[in-house]
């Protein structure tokens, strides 16, 4: 196993197994096709709520594993990021942020079951977001002085890289996305208080150098594609960048408009297909996306509609390729569709999420 055993130091051994064949290993024993995870980001106790997915994309609640800390509360989008909850990329184990406790968990993935590992101070205030690459994990703290934090996963162990830490370019810069370039040879984080990507370079030791800074107005997330495409949403726009040599972000394309101030975005396994959430009018815009990162609406654009309550935020999509799921915070469910071959969504019935859970300032889904 890639990341239980801690062997896979390089691209070319991470690249070496398809998303599904990782997923197979590391969940050989469920009865079921996958697995979708959501955070409660409960003040009181944060909690993980735990889905069985079954092959035709349908959720069979599971109940819910303490995460050991606690989440920020509050009511709609309170943490203001993408990835405050993420699967690694063998769908081995969740990572979690407790704002609150200022810590990030660990949990070891077994089938549509979770246990918990490790439990871990952030290295700063507010942690929201993580991302992942081989056996590195690093998180976003957004209070204080703002800044990037490194770990090596080891059996679910977070283990602190000596000197691992980088900073944002302001204290108060509101980091809401975190996420490595394709190769690793990045650590990218958005700004969407000051329009900016920040670039981290990554040191053979696993710590990152100083940001390039890359101005980048109304960024809130990032999301990479397996081609090494980096898609950016934030605000009215969605659009497609490389990262450069030297750290600089290079836009490709005219960024496409979306409505409502869409922002969280989210892309197929395949590179194909991208989405982006859209709360203030509760639908889902899609896009194909070509080799060289231009975009092209699919139908009109919107390809997924909610209730007018539901203000879906983050997205998910199952490994496969086959489902997309959104958390929507404003009417406590859990949006489910099926992605056609074409992009093109086909509702299912939305998951209903307990009262409690619904009204606790819900943040972060992960799906496989």
């Amino acid at each position: 196993m890639l990341f239980r055993k801690s062997i896979c130091n390089s691209a070319a051994v991470l690249l070496a197994f398809s998303a599904s064949t990782l997923v197979a290993q590391s969940n050989h024993h469920s009865p079921y096709a996958g697995a979708v995870f959501v955070m409660t980001n409960n003040n009181d106790a944060n909690r993980i709520l735990r889905f069985a997915r079954q092959a035709n994309g349908a959720l069979i609640p599971l109940g819910s594993t303490a995460t050991g800390g606690r989440g920020s509360g509050g009511v709609i989008d309170p943490l203001g990021s993408q990835n405050s909850l993420l699967l690694t990329q063998d769908a081995g184990f969740l990572l979690a942020v407790n704002s609150a406790s200022g810590t990030i968990s660990s949990f070891e993935v077994q089938g549509a079951n979770l246990k918990l590992v490790d439990v871990k101070e952030s290295g700063g205030s507010a942690p929201n977001a993580i991302a992942q690459w081989s056996n590195l994990v690093y998180v976003l703290n957004t209070a204080g002085n703002s800044n990037v934090v490194g770990f090596r996963l080891e059996d679910g162990r977070l283990i602190p890289i000596p000197n691992g830490s980088g900073y944002l370019s302001a204290a108060i810069s509101g980091g809401s996305s975190l996420a490595f370039t394709q190769d690793g040879k990045f650590l990218l984080a958005a700004e969407r208080v000051t329009n900016k990507i920040d670039a981290f370079p990554l040191n053979a030791d696993g710590s990152v150098g100083k940001a390039v800074l890359t101005s980048y107005p109304g960024i809130f997330d990032l999301a990479v594609s397996s081609s090494g495409l980096v898609l950016s949403a934030g605000g009215p726009t969605i659009g497609a960048s490389i990262v450069n040599s030297d750290g600089t972000v290079n836009l490709l394309s005219d960024p496409k408009l979306l409505g409502g101030g869409a922002c969280w975005v989210v892309v197929t396994p395949n590179g194909s297909f991208a989405y982006a959430s859209n709360p203030g009018g509760s639908v889902i815009d899609g896009y194909s996306v070509s080799g060289s990162g231009v975009l092209t609406a699919i139908g009109t654009g919107n390809v997924g509609t909610t209730t007018s309550a539901a203000k879906p935020l983050d997205l998910a999509v199952s490994f496969d390729g086959k489902y997309l799921y959104s958390n929507n915070a404003g009417d406590g469910t859990l949006g489910v569709w099926a992605i056609n071959a074409d992009g093109t969504l086909a509702a299912q019935t939305p998951v209903v999420l307990p009262t409690a859970d619904a009204s606790a300032g819900l943040n972060g889904i992960a799906a496989y």
